[in-house]
């Protein structure tokens, strides 16, 4: 299936605009909003970060511009606090492997546990992640247990050699300290607040990342679409429209509602119906309710 060029010499200034738009909100939420209602300030720079995550994703993946570093330039301020996007780019490219997706061992992104890691684990534990397979779990807790699983594995990585994560991780520190340094000296917003809003911009994208992804015999049967048009929609960047993103990594954003519109009986053939309507269905269904087993159900250890 062909997909849409790139138009205007490779510039896809729609993306371009997207992400003045939303270092333009963030800073009215930090800077302006936050000294008329705190509250109403944390909120919207919550949705800003969510929607910055958004942007690192397009562009890690080539967008808006054809160069690497040019595209992580643009989206390398730390306004998320908790992970560096080069530790994001390298981590979500491996999880483009699709014929390992959801696998607890190959899949960085992925939600399950193998069945020796869940033997290993004290109740407490078992409990946290129980719980944060709800949708409200995965939204109050999801964030802080999915960071301190991530920055574990980073942890593991650089001491058994793996290159780049230092070097990383240094960045992001000079970069997130900078960012706070500016809310600090200039904002009225308190540092707490900020901390609050980064972390409310996570739980946002959990409920993107909530049921993405499924365990399926079939790894075309494991990326999700959920046929979304709202606001949650365009925070993701119409990645509710998963399988159409996983087959075309390199199509904008913006195109995929059309190229799944044309195509819809294709792609529900290919995730062999792994679908929602809307986002409102998803946590009607699964707010309170668990979608999945903590422990991957065909995988229990390393090589099956």
């Amino acid at each position: 299936m062909a997909e849409p060029r790139r138009r205007h010499a490779g510039v896809e200034w729609i993306t371009l605009a997207t992400l003045a738009g939303c270092y333009g909100t963030w800073a009215l939420a930090v800077f302006w909003l936050s000294g008329i209602s705190l509250p109403a300030g944390v909120l919207l720079a919550a949705v800003a970060i969510a929607l910055h995550s958004s942007l690192q994703h397009e562009a890690l993946h080539g967008h808006p511009f054809r160069s690497e570093r040019l595209n992580a330039a643009l989206v390398y301020p730390a306004i998320g606090l908790f992970v560096p996007y080069g530790r994001f780019r390298d981590t979500h490219l491996a999880h483009h492997r699709d014929a390992a997706l959801t696998d607890p061992y190959d899949d960085p992104e992925s939600n399950y546990l193998a069945a020796e890691a869940w033997g290993r684990l004290c109740g407490l534990r078992r409990a946290l992640f129980t719980v944060n397979n709800t949708l409200l779990g995965r939204m109050l807790i999801g964030p802080a247990l999915g960071q301190a699983c991530f920055m574990l594995r980073d942890l593991r990585a650089w001491r058994s050699g793996q290159p780049g994560i230092a070097p990383a991780w240094a960045g992001h520190a000079v970069s997130a300290v900078a960012v706070l340094w500016c809310v600090a000296q200039f904002s009225p917003m308190p540092l707490w607040a900020y901390g609050l809003a980064a972390y409310g911009g996570l739980s946002i994208l959990k409920i993107r990342t909530f049921l993405e992804h499924q365990a399926h015999e079939k790894a075309r049967a494991r990326t999700v679409i959920i046929e979304d048009r709202g606001l949650l929609a365009f925070l993701f960047l119409n990645n509710n429209l998963h399988v159409v993103h996983h087959m075309h990594p390199r199509v904008a954003w913006y195109h995929l509602p059309a190229l799944y519109r044309k195509h819809r009986a294709h792609y529900l053939r290919v995730n062999e119906g792994y679908r929602y309507a809307s986002y409102a269905e998803v946590l009607r269904r699964y707010l309170l309710r668990r979608k999945d087993p903590v422990i991957h159900p065909l995988i229990g250890h390393p090589g099956e």
